[in-house]
């Protein structure tokens, strides 16, 4: 008969097999001559059936490699769940071995010398025996007295979806395959659902998984779920992103490794055809002028330009204003051009000159129609930032008169005249805050800063030479005194009706005749200052306003350049016009 029990050369089906265990086939299989299956070894997908030990004489194991089967407590399946049943051809308790011979055990129990026979309800031998009455069971044995033993229904451990494979032959068998260790977290375990490649194909997996079933869904925990896939654009952020990063570092690297030891870019050469006009400010240094340069497109770079200047002697001598450069030059020949008259394309105020002149002088150097500073001017002068002191008289003649600061503006062709007078308004306003015209008014019994401007644009008109512009502040203020009894609070200057005529004349004519002109400008015939500035005073004649000499003086004559005579009565002035007109005389 064919054996059931565990051997010495068993392996599990799976180590979780409520049936853990061999089939039989580890130790002993029947020779091929006593096999009732052919030799070969059988697989039984049937119900299975406990066995445990036989009392009443019937047999406690096997005497060949068999074992018992209450010490294993194991399960093994039968056809349409049939008892199983051992019949013996002459009577209990006896064997017949390959000569006939019988033994009998003592005990009652039978011992099988060489092969075992096994005989199945549907499927052994028929030998016309009568089935052996079920043996009573072993108190030793535990699972002996369990109500399934040889007869009742025993649950089929192998016929549900859930349930582990059956055992096979050994030479059926296969390798358990190995658990997959290439987990891989979806979004519920941790992993973005970003990198993580799920979505419609991973459902489709899981669905024939679930309809196929069977036994290769359960031959390894997990395998029926689908690796999800990576998502390779999130690969490939990611590469560009550290790509980028390593990119970024190389260049701001090699950036840092030439400002410190590279040479600065920089053009050759003189620099193409294209012309290109370029304002430096005030106050601009070597890099700031070079970062000018570089965006107007002129040098490659502020620092070839910074270095080129270094290395000129006169490179520092680079004066703010308008410079007309070409395009791609090198940095020396840049500094070079910079520093000669041709490149300048700038306006100079000068001191003491009057609005008129500045407006034909913008006019020309924007190219722009003659008039047309002047009609801005007039129609805009109260959107160019004057303060809000100026223009306090209802008779001035021009509102910006005094306000177009001495110094030197850059103008050039491209730029609107608005544009060049409210720079000229917004430095003066600054100079004017700096030198406190406003908070000096009063000492000087004025009645505001315009005024103050004012006899500092005759001062500026009047004065010869500027060592004599405090004493001529002197005689302003000295006549301008209510108790004055030698012009008897007037000015009687000539700049005043020159002004009013816009001419720049030295014979205005008899003083009887001045005195005839209506006009809130003429001195010789209106006591007091005139309504504003008569010109645009520089700092020197400012000063003198604020920083008058002190003496008696009522007139001045000037006889030469560099001479001036100063008088405190009418005939000391008498004898110093003698002294002008043979001065006249000479040089002619």
């Amino acid at each position: 008969m064919t054996e059931y029990g565990r051997g010495p050369g068993s392996e599990p089906w799976h180590p979780e097999d409520p049936l853990y265990g061999d089939g039989g086939w580890g130790g002993q299989e029947p020779h091929a001559a006593q096999s009732a299956y052919g030799g070969q070894p059988q697989h039984y997908p049937q119900p299975q059936q406990q066995y445990g030990d036989w009392g009443d004489g019937q047999q406690g194991g096997y005497d060949q490699g068999g074992q018992q089967y209450a010490d294993q407590g194991q399960q093994y399946p039968q056809q349409n769940a049939a008892q199983q049943q051992y019949q013996q051809h002459a009577a209990q308790g006896q064997q017949h071995d390959p000569q006939g011979h019988q033994q009998h055990n003592p005990q009652g129990q039978q011992q099988y010398a060489d092969q075992t026979q096994q005989q199945y309800g549907n499927g052994g031998w028929d030998t016309g025996a009568h089935p052996q009455v079920p043996y009573a069971g072993d108190p030793a044995d535990p699972y002996g007295g369990q109500p399934a033993a040889y007869g009742g229904e025993q649950p089929d451990f192998y016929g549900t979806p859930d349930a582990y494979p059956p055992p096979e032959p050994p030479g059926r068998r296969r390798a358990e395959p190995e658990p997959e260790t290439d987990w891989d977290p979806g979004p519920d375990e941790g992993e973005h659902a970003f990198f993580a490649g799920g979505g419609d194909d991973d459902e489709d997996l899981d669905d024939d998984s679930k309809g196929r079933g069977g036994r290769g869904d359960r031959r390894g925990r997990g395998g029926g779920k689908a690796k999800k896939r990576r998502n390779g654009c999130a690969c490939l952020v990611v590469v560009l992103v550290f790509g980028g990063g390593l990119g970024g570092v190389g260049y701001y690297g090699w950036q840092f490794y030439q400002n410190r030891f590279g040479a600065a870019p920089d053009y050759a050469g003189d620099g193409t055809g294209e012309q290109v006009t370029v304002v430096i400010p005030k106050g601009a240094f070597g890099s700031v002028i070079g970062q000018k340069l570089e965006e107007a497109g002129v040098v490659k770079s502020a620092g070839a330009f910074v270095s080129a200047q270094a290395t000129n002697p006169d490179g520092d001598k680079i004066q703010p204003g308008a410079y007309t450069l070409k395009k791609e030059m090198s940095a020396k020949s840049a500094v070079e051009l910079m520093l000669s008259p041709k490149s300048k394309n700038n306006l100079t105020v000068y001191e003491g000159q009057r609005n008129a002149r500045v407006y034909t002088a913008i006019d020309t150097r924007l190219g722009v129609k003659k008039g047309t500073t002047k009609g801005v001017a007039e129609k805009e002068w109260s959107t160019l930032g004057l303060p809000d002191w100026a223009n306090t008289d209802k008779d001035i003649k021009d509102p910006l008169e005094g306000f177009l600061y001495p110094s030197t503006y850059p103008v050039s062709k491209g730029m609107k005249p608005k544009d060049v007078l409210k720079e000229m308004v917004n430095l003066a306003k600054d100079k004017y805050a700096e030198l406190g015209l406003q908070a000096k008014a009063k000492d000087l019994n004025l009645k505001n800063p315009l005024q103050v401007l004012t006899v500092a644009s005759l001062v500026q008109s009047e004065g010869n030479s500027k060592n004599d512009f405090e004493k001529v502040a002197r005689v302003v203020y000295n006549r301008l005194k209510p108790d004055n009894t030698e012009t008897y609070g007037l000015l009687d200057f000539d700049s005043t009706v020159n002004y009013l005529r816009g001419e720049s004349k030295l014979a205005t004519g008899s003083v009887n005749d001045l005195r005839k002109i209506n006009d809130p400008y003429n001195t010789y015939k209106i006591k007091g200052l005139p309504p504003g500035p008569i010109s645009n005073p520089g700092d020197v004649a400012i000063n003198a306003a604020l920083n008058p000499a002190k003496g008696n003086w009522y007139y001045f004559v000037s006889i030469s350049a560099d001479k001036t005579l100063f008088a405190e009565t009418n005939e000391e002035q008498n004898r110093n016009r003698e002294k002008y007109l043979e001065e006249q005389k000479n040089g002619q």
